[in-house]
């Protein structure tokens, strides 16, 4: 199959470089002529594991090419895919602003039948919009061009930052959302290689396909949100939380994956995906109660770690000067993404109360320069976790980056000594060790000195 990817984003990439590691001719488009020269020359605007290994491959059999010439692409394609970004407006809703100027970008170019493919995360019914804005640019053109025939597929994905590539070459199921056999066969065709896994196939239409993907991911986010409170509530009355999650997870009707409890989630998904489904209901007169609740209770979450760290350096008459060490910024291991990460409502909930911070993540040092710009006076990135550390009263593990789950406690703890917001370190102030994802023992962490704090505990 001949196969356009419009957008090369997070999205488009992973999408396209594995659609032609399934032996599809894939050429991802991008108006940002940059971005697309960076791509050709083997250097990728995001980490990702295991992504550049796959985009090298398939460049190098020239399955996989980059360009910013949409039209040409369109013209020579059997399925365009669009995945392009949906960032949130000010009420949460979707912005299609960008999936609209490559609908009509697509309705200006095609010249037999196509398939186009809407792989953006969009509300339920965009489908439909795409379909109209297609053919109005067809009906604007001569002769038989107006005529072109197409179809609209909708066909969620489900990756997850830092798996992307094992998630996408190995799906639970396949999201198709078309009405019609042909285009649904031509999904099957670019997904052939994916019968060798006995990968499911969830055949419906454009409205439920949508749905999925919105309803997935704000089950997701409630299953977090409401560990997150039973941790909290575990820490007033005396029990583990870790102990209860185990317990509840091997109950086969619930499962034990997105039970760890922590800061509160973040990403590029989950908080604009439950944003935007509540805006989605509101607009047909609906409530989804339980994912308003659940878009509240994570916020609230980020500022319970803050107050949690303020109230054990002594409270906020006590911390003003204090240094703290920020371990990971980024919302999850193994990707660079800083969005809604709770790291940035952590550093600067504690900026403002005169935290001086300290930190360090292994991939988004980069992306933490202009994220926490608004507390920059307040900041000083550091080259690895123990520089981070030194002088600090606490060291915060906000993301559970491998390298900082075996960390060397004796030296952390020797870099820390204290507060340097002091002419000499205080010797005797007890060095506190916030381990915001429950990666630690207590008994380890204390037994090399430090006064332990975890989620839930």
């Amino acid at each position: 199959m001949n196969i356009s990817v419009i957008g090369t984003g997070y999205v488009g990439s992973v999408s396209g470089a594995c659609l032609a590691d399934f032996g599809n001719n894939v050429v991802c488009v991008d108006r940002d002529a940059a971005k697309i020269e960076a791509l050709k020359n083997g250097v990728i605007p995001l980490f990702e594991p295991g992504l550049d290994e796959v985009i090298c491959r398939n460049v190098r059999t020239r399955r996989l090419r980059f360009s910013t010439d949409l039209a040409e692409s369109v013209r020579d394609a059997d399925a365009v895919f669009i995945a392009v970004g949906t960032p949130p407006t000010k009420d949460g809703s979707a912005d299609l602003r960008y999936v609209e100027a490559a609908a009509r970008e697509i309705g200006r170019n095609i010249v037999r039948y196509t398939v186009v493919v809407d792989k953006s995360t969009v509300p339920i019914g965009t489908g439909r919009k795409v379909a109209g804005w297609i053919q109005e640019e067809l009906s604007l053109r001569d002769g038989n061009a107006a005529k072109t025939p197409f179809d609209v597929v909708s066909n969620p994905e489900f990756l997850r930052e830092g798996a992307a590539v094992y998630d996408f070459t190995h799906p639970d199921r396949v999201v198709i959302g078309a009405s019609n056999e042909k285009a649904r066969a031509i999904m099957k065709e670019i997904y052939r290689p994916l019968y060798l896994n006995e990968t499911p196939y969830i055949e419906t239409d454009l409205e439920s396909a949508e749905m999925i993907k919105y309803a997935s991911n704000a089950f997701l986010a409630m299953k977090i949100t409401f560990i997150n409170e039973i941790a909290n509530l575990c820490e007033k009355c005396g029990a583990n939380v870790k102990d209860a999650a185990k317990a509840i997870g091997r109950d086969g009707r619930i499962g034990g994956k997105f039970l760890h409890p922590g800061p509160g989630y973040g990403g590029s998904c989950f908080p604009k995906d439950t944003a935007a489904l509540a805006q989605i209901a509101r607009t047909y007169g609906e409530t989804l109660s339980l994912v308003e609740a659940t878009i509240a209770a994570n916020e609230r979450q980020k500022t319970r770690m803050v107050d949690k760290i303020i109230a054990e350096l002594g409270g906020e008459k006590n911390v003003t000067g204090r240094t703290v060490a920020i371990l990971g910024l980024a919302f999850k291991q193994n990707t660079d993404d800083m969005r809604e990460s709770p790291a940035i409502a952590i550093c600067e909930g504690l900026a403002a109360k005169g935290v001086r911070l300290r930190v360090f993540d292994p991939e988004a040092m980069r992306e933490a320069e202009w994220r926490l710009a608004s507390i920059r006076d307040s900041v000083i990135f550091c080259a690895d976790e123990y520089t981070a550390a030194e002088g600090a009263s606490a060291t915060v593990i906000v993301t559970p980056w491998n390298q900082f789950r075996n960390l060397d406690l004796a030296r952390l703890k020797t870099a820390m000594r204290g507060d340097v917001s002091t002419t000499l370190p205080r010797a005797d102030e007890k060095c506190c060790f916030f381990d915001l994802r429950n990666i630690y023992k207590r008994a380890d962490v204390e037994s090399a000195g430090f006064a332990y704090f975890g989620v839930g505990m």
